[in-house]
């Protein structure tokens, strides 16, 4: 385990600890602000009521992720190819982030019904658009000599694209990806809060109405696992897709 590894994780110990200390010391009530201790036995043994719930969610965020995929791509490479487009459209993606969710979750609900298909598009509006940015500032970002030098061997825009400019934008993509996958769950949670039967965001309404504070803790913890989880595994795949990056690194 690497010197930063280490400090993040001393650093999360000692707030642990911390809290725990407190609890203890001032006997705040456990249905105001649970011990660390508590929120961790909660989350281990009710696993079996989290476990369903947190497959609803993962399910939701995985296809929010795979719709924000289908969007972004093309439309990063159309506004890249048509700087037009991105002149006509950029207004529009910006206001889509602007919106708060909560203001779009009640209409989706109504369109959409209380099933997964409204959770998996709030997850996709919230994931789109760093994936579109990054991407579009990684593909303007490409070196002019290698532009240059692609066109002087006659190659047109979609092999340039395919050769130069999406290896080169690649870092900045899972740059965008990484952020996208954290606040993933956002989208997905702040859905099922406004009408779900199933997933984590409405275990979580549930129990705090029965004033369970301690399993809305344990639900917060397995919601943050779940990022962890998107967060490494994205960062796995651009070890992977990345390889060149990663053989200069070694060799510098």
């Amino acid at each position: 385990m690497s010197r930063a590894n280490l400090l993040a994780l001393a650093f999360l110990l000692l707030l642990f600890g911390l809290w725990e200390a407190a609890c203890q010391i001032f006997t705040i009530p456990i249905f105001i602000l649970p011990p660390p201790s508590i929120i961790v036995m909660t989350a281990v043994f009710q696993a079996p009521l989290i476990l369903p719930h947190a497959f609803i969610t993962g399910m939701e965020i995985i296809c929010g992720i795979g719709l924000a995929l289908a969007v972004a791509l093309p439309l990063a490479m159309g506004m890249f190819a048509w700087p037009w487009l991105e002149k006509a459209l950029s207004p529009f993606l910006v206001a889509s982030q602007a919106i708060p969710v909560f203001a779009l979750a009640p209409l989706l609900v109504v369109w959409l019904g209380y099933g997964m298909a409204g959770k998996i598009l709030m997850a996709a509006i919230i994931i789109f658009f760093p994936i579109t940015v990054s991407l579009l500032e990684g593909f303007k970002g490409c070196d002019r000599e290698y532009r240059v030098l692609f066109r002087l061997m006659g190659a047109g825009f979609w092999q340039t694209m395919r050769y130069l400019y999406w290896p080169w934008a690649l870092p900045h993509f899972f740059a965008g990806l990484r952020v996208g996958v954290t606040v993933a769950t956002i989208g997905a949670v702040i859905g099922e809060w406004v009408g779900a039967q199933k997933g984590l965001g409405y275990l979580m309404i549930q129990a705090n109405a029965r004033l369970k504070v301690d399993l809305v803790f344990a639900v917060i913890l397995w919601l943050s696992l779940m990022g962890l989880l998107l967060w490494f595994g994205v960062g796995w795949l651009e070890k992977k897709s990345i390889h060149w990056k990663n053989d200069q690194q070694f060799s510098q």
